[in-house]
This record gives structure tokens, sequence and C-alpha cells, in this order.
């Protein structure tokens, strides 16, 4: 592994601090070292998942002990009102407005982090994410909801769409090899922020809850200054490789091994191909179905299950006294928390063993077993098993965090990796519509089926059977991408003039190839240091589990 790629240094002093030519990686450095930095920012914007520990509190902030509510209250008033505590329903819109704005300035910003680098992607990302959070701060500490929907919705949206596409691009160019594995290691960070926020946030607010506090602007502000430092840690930490850098011993797979393409569709071309909106619609119905899952998750296992997730199998959810729903409402907690914990493994997972089967055949099981798991809960929650229903949707949740982490390489393998880092932010777009479609899907059935009379346990069957038949169009989406026609690849000259000032950047020397012995002692620390909070949020999760069986 001697091999060198050398190049002028000429241009480099003089280029700014957060401009691209400034990321070109040195000689001798270490791959390795760049997957730690993408997850500083991913484990900071994941907390988007895990927003909903502040709804609760946040409904309340007048009241303190129980909301101060005000009937028949508009969505327009509640914007502006200082005088009536939020609704829940006021504030959810918070995590729908993210995710809309994720995907909206990742589309809309892909191609100039492509020209302006991670760095710099970064660095607006941690003050757009952080940022949004001092400002929402400042929304509840002056009881103004348009002001946490502009900060924590909006900015923080906007943080999210460039926090998460940010290292993509990097990280399919330094593992040209391992392309699944590199963008799960990255994405794997995504599902694990409300891993790590969550019981942070919940220790934060018992910290500062006071009689006349319920303690959430002072948490929402010490967290966004914490998210805005570690977030410009992990952006200082990215590097990029100079144009033409490859593994030693690396070859590129034959174009028609798994419809690995050999060359490279600009971004412009990109969403004139069919596969693109294929990918497209995979990554939507995948996602529509796991998100509708993720948003009813608490409620679905406690209707379904009831006084038996307390040890009273024979008290239905209507029967619960208020002990008893406490008490089945920590169990549901402990469910949302397995799941993420699965939507985490799942990223890491599953993504790298796309590179060992492909990434269509990698989609082919999560829609043909998701059918399988989606159409026989009914069945698991007729008989009473927990283990086989909780089993069946980890398993889904799996499949859910396994999608986000296994489509950038789908799409490099299809259009290249010249441009992938845009092409996979205006791919989530697809993200958006199913932020909305999924959860709406799922409260809309429920509601109808509880207008309807049915009872509370099977409210859920007609939805578990509506989510499989949109796996089914998945799977047949899935089955028509085929390699992308030679004519949208881009001529070499095109491709020569893009790298220009990247071969014009530092040299890398060594090309420190896979495997924990090659590691050097300064990647394992960083690897520990990232791991430590990870590990901590794990444990939390697991102990909260642990209470669904017992």
């Amino acid at each position: 592994m001697s091999s060198t790629i050398a190049s002028g240094m000429g241009g480099q002093a003089s280029a700014g601090l957060l401009d691209k030519e400034r990321t070109v990686a040195k000689a001798g450095f270490n791959r390795w070292l760049v997957p730690p930095a993408a997850l500083a920012i991913h484990l900071c914007i994941g907390m988007s998942y895990g927003l909903s520990v502040f709804w609760l509190p946040l409904s309340r902030a007048l009241g303190i002990a129980q909301p101060q509510a005000c009937p028949d209250m508009s969505l327009a008033t509640a914007l502006v009102t200082t005088t009536c505590d939020w609704r829940v329903n006021d504030l959810l819109w918070v995590f729908t407005i993210g995710i809309v704005f994720l995907g909206l300035s990742a589309a809309a910003f892909g191609g100039w982090l492509e020209r302006a680098g991670p760095r710099k992607a970064g660095v607006v990302s941690a003050l757009c994410w952080g940022g949004g959070f001092i400002i929402g701060a400042l929304g509840v500490y002056l009881h103004q909801l348009w002001i946490v929907w502009l900060g924590m919705g909006v900015i923080g949206g906007v943080g999210l769409g460039l926090g998460y596409i940010s290292p993509v691009s990097t990280l399919i160019k330094w593992f040209p090899d391992r392309r699944g594995m590199a963008t799960g290691m990255a994405i794997m960070g995504f599902g694990g922020g409300a891993l790590i926020g969550s019981p942070l946030a919940n220790m934060l607010i018992n910290t500062f809850k006071t009689p006349t506090s319920v303690g959430v602007w002072q948490t929402l502000a010490i967290m966004g200054i914490g998210y805005v430092l570690c977030m410009l840690i992990g952006a200082f930490g990215y590097r990029v490789p100079p144009a033409g850098w490859r593994p030693d011993g690396w070859t590129p797979p034959a174009a028609s091994k798994g419809m690995i393409t050999s060359g490279d569709v600009h971004l412009d071309n990109a969403h004139k191909t069919p596969q693109f909106w294929l990918i497209w619609a995979v990554l939507c119905l995948n996602v529509s179905a796991g998100i509708g899952v993720l948003a009813m998750a608490s409620p679905m296992l406690q209707e379904v299950f009831a006084g038996s997730l307390v040890g009273q199998p024979q008290v239905a959810f209507g029967q619960l006294d208020a002990a008893q729903k406490v008490g089945v409402a920590t169990v549901a907690a402990g469910f949302v928390g397995l799941l993420s914990l699965f939507n985490i493994v799942g990223r890491f997972f599953w993504a790298s063993m796309s590179d060992k089967i492909g990434r269509k055949m990698t989609y082919f099981v999560f829609f043909g077993l998701g059918i399988v798991l989606y159409a026989s809960a009914p069945t698991f929650a007729h008989m009473g098993s927990k283990a086989l229903f909780v089993g069946a949707f980890c398993i889904i949740l799996s499949m859910y965090g396994g999608g986000f982490a296994t489509v950038p390489a789908y799409l490099a393998d299809m259009f290249g990796t010249q441009f992938v880092g845009a092409i996979h932010g205006r791919l989530l777009t697809a993200w958006s519509t199913a932020g909305v479609v999924g959860p709406v899907v799922v409260g809309y059935i429920r509601q109808a089926q509880l207008d309807a009379g049915i009872p509370r346990a099977q409210v859920y069957d007609r939805t578990m059977y509506i989510l499989a038949g949109m796996l089914v169009v998945g799977f047949i989406c899935n089955a028509l991408i085929g390699a992308v026609q030679s004519r949208w690849f881009m001529k070499q000259e095109e491709i020569a003039e893009i790298q220009t000032k990247s071969k014009s950047g530092a040299v890398v020397a060594s090309s420190h190839g896979i495997g924990l012995g090659q590691f050097d002692l300064k990647a394992i620390i960083i690897w520990i240091i990232i791991a430590i909070p990870v590990l901590w949020g794990a444990s939390k999760t697991v102990e909260s589990a642990i209470k669904i069986f017992g």
C-alpha cells in the first residue's frame, strides 16, 4: 500500500479555511478518520427523531402542573398566544417542517455542496441546526410558537439537509471498495442521534425544572450550543481525496456487475433518467411505511396490548386506570427506544450487506420481507404474542434505516461518484414526501377505524395491510430499475475540467486499506471518543426496553 498520487501544492496556501482546496488530504492521511467526522455531525442532527421528548413538557409550559388550555384555539392563535399553552399537535409541526426543509435544502444546495466541499457545508449545517435550537429556546422563553417553528423547523431543517448529505460524496470517494459500509457508518449516526439526545434532554429538563419552569428553554439552549461545537469539530475533520485516488489493489468492478456504472452522470441529467425516479419511488415507499410506524409506535403498542404490558392481560386499553396508563406508557417508551436501536444497527448492517449482495437485491429483501412482516403483524397481535409483534417491527425498522444507508451507494452505482452527493440531495425530496404521507396515512386510517367503532386493539389491522400493499408497489419499482444508458455519461474532458481544482490539492501517499489492524493510534482514540456517548445511549435504551417483557 505504497502508491503515491502526487500533485502540486500551489493554490492551497491562498485558499480560505473553509474552501474545498483546504480539505484535500495530505500524504499519509488515514481514511478511517473521515467516518468519525461524519458521525460527529449525524449524531447531532439525528436528535430530530427525539424531539418528541420536548412536546409534553412544552404543552404545559405556562400551567406547569397541567396545561393552561384555551378552548377552540386555532392554529393561527397558537402561533402568537402568550396566555395559552400549546397543544401537542401544534408542536408536532416542528418535526414535519424540519423534514420538509431537510429535503428541500438537500435538493437546493446539493450542487453547491459539491462545489464548496463538505467542510463549508458542515459549518453552515452546524450553525443552522445548533442555532435553530437556540432560536427555539428563545421562542419557548417568550412563549411564541412561530419562533420555535422558525428556529427548530425551518432553520434547523436547513441544517438537517446540509448535515445529512455533507459526508455522502466524500465517504463514497474514500471507500469506493465499500460504498455501502462507508455511508452506513455515517448515516447510522442519524438514527443514533435520538439514542443520545433523548435521555440527555430528559436529564437536563429534570435538572432545570422548577416550580415556575418546565426546564425546556434552558435545555434547548445548552443542547444548541453543544451541537454547534460538536458539529464544527466534525466539519473541520472532513478531508477529501485528490481526484483519481483509489485504494491500492482495488480496481473498479465491471459495469455489468450489479449494474455498477463505469461512467458519471451530470447532476443536471440524473433526474432525466427513469432510474432516478424509480429509486425515488423505492425510497419514498420504504420510508413511508417505516416512518408511519415510528410516528405511531407508542400508542400502537399501548392500544394493541394494553393491560398485558403491566401484567393485566384481561384489561383493555379503555379500562386502564391512571396508574396502569402510566405503566403502559413507560413500557411503550421502551418499545420506541428499541425500534430506534434497530433503526441504527440496520443502517450499518444492511448497507454493509449490500456491498456483498448488491443494492437491488438488498431492496428486494427490504420489500419482500417487509410485506410478510407487515401482513403478519395483525396475526401476532391477535395471538397476544408480544415477542413476535415487537420482533417483527424491530426487523421492519432495521430495514427502514437500512434503506436510508443503502440508497447513496445505490445512486453511486447507477450515476457514478462525481455528483452523487448532489443527486442524493435531490433524491431526499422522497423523504420529505414520505414524512408527510406515512404518518398521515397511519393516523387517518386509525381515526377512521375508531370512528367506525372498531376496538382499539384492532384499529391497526387494516393499516398494516395497506402498508404491505405500499411495499408491493416498491418491490415492482425496484424490479424495473436497470443500468443507466451510456448516452447519459459525461465525457472525460468534462470530468477533467471539474476535477482541476482537486488535482491542485495535497497528496495522499497511502491507501490505508480495510481492517481494524490497519487503524493507527489516532484513529482508534477518535473512534473510542465517538463510541462512548453511543454506548451510553444504547445502555439507556436497552434498560427501558427490557420493561416490555418484564
